[in-house]
């Protein structure tokens, strides 16, 4: 049983340090960012529209790819 209310002392007195550490850190302005919002939308994010579909190379028919289609789908 003292074991237990040494581990509950020993995770209370963590709890508090990491608290404490944070509203230091708060305080100090370390989470403080007044640049980014203003400036956030004129950056260029990832491309997230998919690429276009591919032309069948010169030479090739399109029912060779039509062939390999039907190979592909699954038979049920």
């Amino acid at each position: 049983m003292k074991i237990m209310l040494f581990l509950i002392l020993v995770s209370l007195l963590l709890a508090a340090g990491f608290l404490i550490a944070y509203l230091r850190a708060a305080r100090d302005g370390q989470f403080d960012d007044d640049y980014t919002p203003a400036v956030r939308m004129l950056f260029d994010g990832p491309n997230l529209d998919p690429p276009p579909p591919e032309s069948p190379p010169e030479g090739r028919e399109v029912s060779v790819y039509k062939q390999q289609d039907e190979d592909l789908k699954p038979s049920l």
